[in-house]
């Protein structure tokens, strides 16, 4: 049995579609906003500060592995329903908060270690959603692309170690880093150049657990480059999850985007 902590994307419906095929036994513990998963005979809605429930759910169902995937949203830990596991580990979660998301996933996933329930891979069953290293569009990086990668990229190096950003734009010589809003904001934010040009770089945040939370993009990611004026996209290798690929790579080519997996 499979424990799936899923949020929003469509990701999360990707790995579910494996899970029917392969016929393997899950169970869900939805954390989306809009409840995508209520429909599901399998779906529990659960507060994500209800620690005990939702341990005492796993362990019914003998579950010893999970699954985070999709886009979980930071709770206001104001609102939070706590029961009495959540009430001993919730000082735990509202410090690592003050740190980043990423320290959040990881104090869940001590949490769970801590229950004898270990994480996986969110892309464990789908594998073919995270791209190598090498370029998948017909267009290819410029010289100046090139520069302003390399300078991205060692920005992203130097960043605080529980950082927000997974993403950053660099355009004549401006950088500018995602917030806790993420991508989408950042590229609404850009206003668009008479001439194209500027990265998007997506890069796995400092100290994250590869595991949980991966750089995702998909068709709204490249729609919004294009509307920004961007030239292309640059990923880590096997640390994406890459949504949509043909839609993308289509879009990508016929908009004069590349796509770069370093």
């Amino acid at each position: 049995m499979i424990g799936l902590f899923f949020g929003e994307t469509t990701f999360p419906k990707l790995i579910l579609k494996n899970l029917k095929k392969k016929k393997l036994k899950y169970l869900i513990i939805d954390l989306s906003k809009n409840k995508i998963f209520k429909k599901n005979l399998n779906s529990y809605r659960v507060s994500i500060g209800q620690f005990g429930k939702i341990l005492k759910i796993l362990k019914q169902n003998k579950c010893k592995k999970v699954i985070f995937a999709g886009k979980i949203k930071k709770p206001k830990f104001s609102d939070l329903k706590l029961d009495i596991t959540g009430i001993y580990y919730i000082p735990r979660i509202i410090k690592a908060a003050k740190k980043g998301d990423a320290a959040i996933f990881n104090e869940l996933i001590k949490i769970l270690y801590l229950n004898k329930i270990n994480v996986i891979s969110s892309t464990y069953f789908n594998p073919e959603l995270s791209l190598r290293s090498g370029n998948y569009s017909k267009y290819k990086p410029n010289n100046y692309d090139l520069i302003n990668i390399k300078r991205g990229i060692k920005i992203l190096k130097k960043s605080n170690s529980y950082d927000h950003a997974q993403a950053l734009i660099v355009r004549n010589k401006v950088i500018l880093k995602e917030t806790s809003e993420g991508t989408k904001k950042l590229l609404q934010s850009i206003k668009k150049k008479k001439i194209n040009s500027g990265i998007l770089i997506k890069f796995p945040k400092k100290k994250q657990d590869l595991r949980v939370d991966l750089p995702t993009v998909g068709l709204d990611t490249f729609k919004d480059c294009k509307r920004a004026g961007l030239n292309g996209i640059v990923l880590k290798s096997k640390q994406n999850i890459f949504l949509d690929k043909k839609k993308c790579i289509d879009f990508a080519n016929k908009n004069k985007l590349f796509i770069l997996v370093k």
